[in-house]
Parts: structure tokens; C-alpha cells; sequence
């Protein structure tokens, strides 16, 4: 049963059931409840804290759903479909989902919803596209009356892993031969103009230039009641960053999966992390696997409570 929560509002006492207004959200956003989901007009049903769980590629759509800001993939889906499906980070003026003249169907990730399962969604937006005419574009997916409808988990290959493509711009918008008008031109050229620098260094793993600083963000998988005593292993003996020029600068969460974050020197070509990253990856890994073995030691437990506290916003 949700915990009943009171709430004072212009001196008198309320009470209600949810989660608590002050408390953070369950969506995973970082933010209160109050100025996420409990916000007026947002969803009345606790929202799905891992929309994305029990996919392969879980890691690829957090990174795309957050802070990726110009890439495509082809979705494999499972369903019989007489189009192709592109999942795209964002889609002119945030549309959720839009038909070319060809038939070829792009899907946005980074869009306005209020909903309380982005999986479910994302499901109905692909099923409107696979129906919708040629060149009809869905702004926003409208409120949802049917818990029982198609998840992204029913729509596309479960062990299919995603290789998004990046691009340095957002040109892909438009068709080739064709120029940008009206309203799609001016939301081209803000895009564009905002932009940060992105590639993709593994799975899960991006390099940002967030411009006064570079960032390694990496969508780690593992439950975060692990992962962060791994971390805290890796911490105290020193071996938690990436190399010279690096520092873990701390963690946030998306989407029910924890984000570590690493400020790295911007000077450094994208590419030149790649081996740190693995090698990172590799200490990660046995520290995981030492944990059932090796209870944390007294320094490892501070460290832990250290990067329990190193909690970041993304600007």
C-alpha cells in the first residue's frame, strides 16, 4: 500500500496517498516528487522506476533517453512491420514519433511526458507509427488509458543490443534534397546551436564535451547496492579513475540504473580514453566478483559513504 503522506497547503493540514512530495521521485530524475511526476498534472500511478529492465540495451536507452544529444538506431523489432523503425534521441520540435514520405519511421526518445511508464510509451507511439499515414507526425503521446498496452519489451528483440550512430548535428532531420522550413528550420538551428560533442566509447559509455570540462558518463547496469562497494574498493586503493587527467567526479540516477561520472581533461582526444575506459571496465568487473568473497574493510566502507554523497546534477 503507498504511504500516506501529510502535507500542509496555506495552513491546513492534507492528507493523501503517494510517495512522499519530498522525497525523490521514483521516475529516477533526481528531482522531489513534488517537481517531477507529483507535480500538478503529472501521473497519478507511482511511475516504473526501471522502464527499461529486461533489455539488453537498457544501458544504450537511458544514455539516449538523458544525455545523448544527436543519435539514431535501428530498432529490431520483433512484430510484423511493413516499415523500417529508427529510434532518434530527439525529433523536431520534441515529437514523438513522426512518418516520412518514404514510410521510414523515426521514434523520439528525449520528449515532454508526463507518463508513468516511458516504455509503454514508447510502445504506443511505434504502434501509431506502424499505422499512421505518410508524413503524419505525433507531437506528444496522449494520456494513457490502457495499462494493459504493448511495452517496448513486446515490440522489439529482448537480446538485440543497440549501436547507436552519432551525429555532430542535427541535418539527419531533414530528408535528403529536401531544405527545412518554417518552424522545423528555426528548432533545427537551436538544436544545433546547443549541441555538446558526444561519442560513444562502449556500451553505456559516452564522452561529453560539456564545454568548460569533458566527461566520460557511463550507464552501469549493475544494482547500485554492488556496484558502489565495487567502486569504494576500487576508491580506496586509488584505482577509480581513468589515468592522469581524469577524477571521478560522482554519480547520478536515470531510469532505476546508476550513472557514474568522470571529469576528464578536455584536451585529450575522445578516442584516447578508450583503453582506460577498459581497463576500467576490468577492474570494475573483479571488484564485483570479489564482494561475495571479501567483506569492504573499514577504509573501503568510508569510501563507500564518500561516493554515496558525491550525488551530480547534469547542466
Amino acid at each position: 500500500m503507498a504511504k500516506r503522506t501529510a502535507v500542509k497547503r496555506r495552513g491546513q493540514k492534507q492528507v493523501h496517498d503517494g510517495p512522499n512530495p519530498r522525497q525523490p521521485c521514483p521516475c529516477g530524475s533526481g528531482k522531489r516528487y513534488k517537481a517531477c511526476h507529483g507535480a500538478e498534472g503529472g501521473a497519478i500511478d507511482v511511475p516504473v522506476a526501471r522502464p527499461f529492465e529486461g533489455l539488453a540495451a537498457e544501458r544504450e536507452l537511458v544514455a539516449l533517453r538523458e544525455f545523448v544529444p544527436s543519435a539514431t538506431v535501428a530498432l529490431p523489432l520483433r512484430v510484423e512491420a511493413d516499415r523500417e523503425v529508427t529510434l532518434a534521441t530527439v525529433l523536431p520540435m520534441a515529437s514523438a514519433g513522426l512518418v516520412r514520405s518514404d514510410g521510414s519511421v523515426f521514434i523520439g526518445m528525449q520528449v515532454q511526458t508526463r507518463s508513468s511508464d516511458i516504455s509503454r510509451d514508447l510502445g504506443r507511439a511505434i504502434r501509431w507509427a506502424l499505422d499512421a499515414e505518410l508524413g503524419a507526425v505525433l507531437p506528444v503521446v496522449g494520456p494513457d488509458t490502457d495499462p494493459e498496452a504493448e511495452r517496448l519489451q513486446d515490440l522489439v528483440d529482448p537480446e538485440a543490443e543497440l549501436d547507436p550512430e552519432l551525429h555532430t548535428d542535427f541535418s539527419w532531420w531533414v530528408p535528403e534534397d529536401t531544405e527545412a522550413t518554417g518552424e522545423v528550420a528555426a528548432s533545427l538551428q537551436r538544436a544545433n546551436e546547443a549541441i555538446m560533442p558526444t561519442e560513444r566509447l562502449g556500451p553505456g559509455a559516452y564522452w561529453v564535451d560539456a564545454g568548460d570540462k569533458a566527461h566520460l558518463r557511463w550507464v552501469r547496469s549493475e544494482p547500485e547496492e554492488r556496484l558502489l562497494p565495487a567502486m569504494a574498493r576500487l576508491s580506496a586503493r586509488g584505482e577509480l579513475a581513468l589515468g592522469e587527467g581524469s577524477r571521478y567526479a560522482g554519480s547520478f540516477r536515470a531510469h532505476g540504473l546508476l550513472v557514474p561520472v568522470w571529469d576528464l581533461d578536455r584536451e585529450s582526444h575522445p578516442r584516447e580514453w578508450d583503453q582506460p575506459a577498459q581497463e576500467l571496465g576490468q577492474r570494475l568487473d573483479t571488484a564485483l566478483g570479489s564482494l561475495d568473497d571479501e567483506p569492504l574493510s573499514a577504509a573501503e566502507r568510508r569510501a563507500r559513504d564518500g561516493l554515496i554523497g558525491r550525488q551530480i546534477t547534469l547542466r
